[in-house]
Parts: structure tokens; C-alpha cells; sequence
């Protein structure tokens, strides 16, 4: 018999998958399933809403959104992290361990292309130093601006925590973001008692020791469902165009209609609005930045001193 059912948990070989009653399954999916057509790591991710029959999964609906990275080990394909999500948390760090803004505008990229709304947080404020609290400050300034929620939260102190679970409620979350940015800790927070480990940091290198191991969608008490995710060292990004990566900068879709050529990459042509509205300061030069280098395809951005000219006009 056919049922119907939402995967909860993957490890690549095996999903765990939750029918209508509540009831738990463990499923896998057969090589030719695999085969068709799908060029990612993982045919099935956590969120698929999915059937199954005899411990086989044997259909996946169609998706209403993703978060999708290029595989780490695999160039030439891709690995879905979670599917069907209401909001992305990115959950970042401005001190150990420092999430590089490049890192944050692939994620946001990625977020707009596959229709996947985002929220950033800036994890740990109990730890910033005066000058981290200017950065946070100044983070907040560039992102709002241009549509993103931006929270500021510490699992220690408490801050910014009851607007995240404000957020969140009756939602399906998810939660990524470099390892060691405190990702379990803010669920621990948020939902007691759940089994999620915590890990150190390096102190050797200010990186987090990878304590996820595979993704997880767990319910939350106050409504809606959390998807826990690996802690990652890098977003790789599928390849866009220039025009559609340009569309996914909500700040240069804004102006870009008013481009003098219709193809301009917004790199060197005369006439480009969005050169003219960086220089005037509408657009951060920081944010103009992260575009140049996902244009050219520079994966590793330098980790960035936050300080923007713009500001200082």
C-alpha cells in the first residue's frame, strides 16, 4: 500500500519519514530512482513531501523551494540541504568563529533564486567587543535596507531570543551556517531537551568541530518544525548568469531597468546604474563586492574588515 508522508531525516543512504498519523518509517530509495534525471548528491532531502510503499520511497512531489549548494566532493553536482521551508535562519558569527561576508551573500543568492525567504542572525552578541558591536551595527544597516530581517542573539544571555521564536512559530525552519556558530545551541534554546550535541571551537584555528552529521527536522512545542543542518565551511554555489545573478541582488534589480545596455554586467560598461549607485552610496560597495567575486567565480572572498566607504559619505 501506498502512503503518503514528509522526510524528516537523511543520511544519504536512509530517510526516516513521517506519514500523517505520526508514524515513522525508514525508507531508502532504489539506484534506478536515482537516475532520473536528478544531477544532485541526494535525490531526497529533508522536507520532500514523498510516497513510499514497503520501505521504498517510489515518488517525490514537486518542490516549492530549496536551498541548494554545490557538492563538496562532487563539482559537477549538487546537494539540496533542506526542501518545502517557509525561512532560512543563517546563522553567522562575528567572532569565533567569523562568518566571511562572502559566505553570507552566496547563501542569500542562492535563497533568492530558489524562492527561499531569509533571516539573518548574528549569533553570540554576549561575546562582541566594542568594535564588533559597530560591525554588527553596520551589517544590520546594509541588510535591512535591502528587505532582510536581521537579528542579533546569544543562548547565554537570552538576547534576541524571543523575537526568533516569534519569527519562527508555525513555520518550517531552517538553521544553517558555519560550524561553530552556535546553530545547536540556539535550538537547545529554543526547544529544551532536544538531542543535538554541542560543539567546541578549535582553538588552534577559531573553527567549529562539526557535530551535526546530517540533516534533522524536529517540532517545536510553540508551532512549526526546525531543520538542524551540518555545519558548513563553504557555500558553493551553482553557477548562474550574469543576468540572473544580478536579479538575485534585490538592490541591483532595483535600478538595473535604468542600465544603458541591456546585457551590462555592471562591471565595466558606461552607463550602468548600479555602478553609478554604488558610487553614490544606494548600493554598499560591500555588497558590490560579493557580486564581483561570485561573478568571476571566486569561492573563497576574503573574510572582509567591515568597513564600508559608503558609510562614511
Amino acid at each position: 500500500m501506498t502512503r503518503q508522508g514528509r522526510v524528516i531525516s537523511s543520511t544519504g543512504k536512509e530517510y526516516e519519514v513521517e506519514d500523517s498519523a505520526g508514524q515513522i518509517h525508514l525508507c531508502k530509495v532504489k539506484g534506478n530512482f536515482r537516475l532520473k534525471g536528478v544531477k544532485t548528491t541526494n535525490p531526497v532531502a529533508v522536507g520532500d513531501k514523498v510516497a513510499f510503499s514497503e520501505g521504498w520511497i517510489t515518488h517525490i512531489e514537486e518542490r516549492r523551494n530549496c536551498i541548494i549548494r554545490k557538492s563538496v566532493n562532487l563539482s559537477k553536482q549538487t546537494h539540496i540541504i533542506a526542501a518545502n521551508i517557509d525561512m532560512a535562519f543563517l546563522v553567522t558569527g562575528l567572532t569565533r568563529p567569523r562568518t566571511p561576508q562572502g559566505f553570507i551573500d552566496r547563501f542569500l543568492v542562492t535563497g533568492q533564486a530558489y524562492h527561499v525567504p531569509v533571516c539573518l542572525v548574528f549569533n553570540k552578541t554576549d561575546l562582541f567587543t566594542a568594535r564588533e558591536k559597530e560591525e554588527f551595527g553596520q551589517y544590520r544597516r546594509i541588510y535591512e535596507a535591502i528587505g532582510y530581517q536581521v537579528l542579533g542573539t546569544s543562548a547565554m544571555s537570552g538576547e534576541g531570543m524571543e523575537e526568533l521564536r516569534r519569527i519562527m512559530k508555525d513555520k518550517v525552519c531552517l538553521f544553517s551556517g558555519n560550524s561553530g556558530v552556535g546553530k545547536s545551541a540556539l535550538v537547545r534554546y529554543l526547544q529544551p531537551g532536544l538531542d543535538i550535541r554541542i560543539g567546541e571551537i578549535s582553538a588552534t584555528h577559531q573553527k567549529g568541530k562539526h557535530t551535526t552529521t546530517y540533516a534533522r527536522m524536529y517540532p517545536l512545542s510553540f508551532g512549526g518544525h526546525i531543520v538542524d543542518t551540518p555545519g558548513i565551511k563553504e557555500f558553493g554555489m551553482v553557477k548562474f548568469t550574469t543576468e540572473e545573478l544580478s536579479r538575485y541582488f534585490p538592490e541591483m534589480r532595483e535600478v538595473m531597468c535604468r542600465c544603458r545596455f541591456n546585457n551590462c554586467t555592471h562591471e565595466h560598461e558606461p552607463g550602468c546604474a548600479v555602478k553609478q549607485a554604488v558610487e553614490d552610496g544606494t548600493i554598499s560597495d560591500l555588497r558590490y563586492e560579493s557580486y564581483l567575486n561570485i561573478l568571476h567565480g571566486d569561492e573563497v572572498p576574503r573574510p572582509g574588515l567591515l568597513v564600508n566607504k559608503n558609510d562614511k559619505k
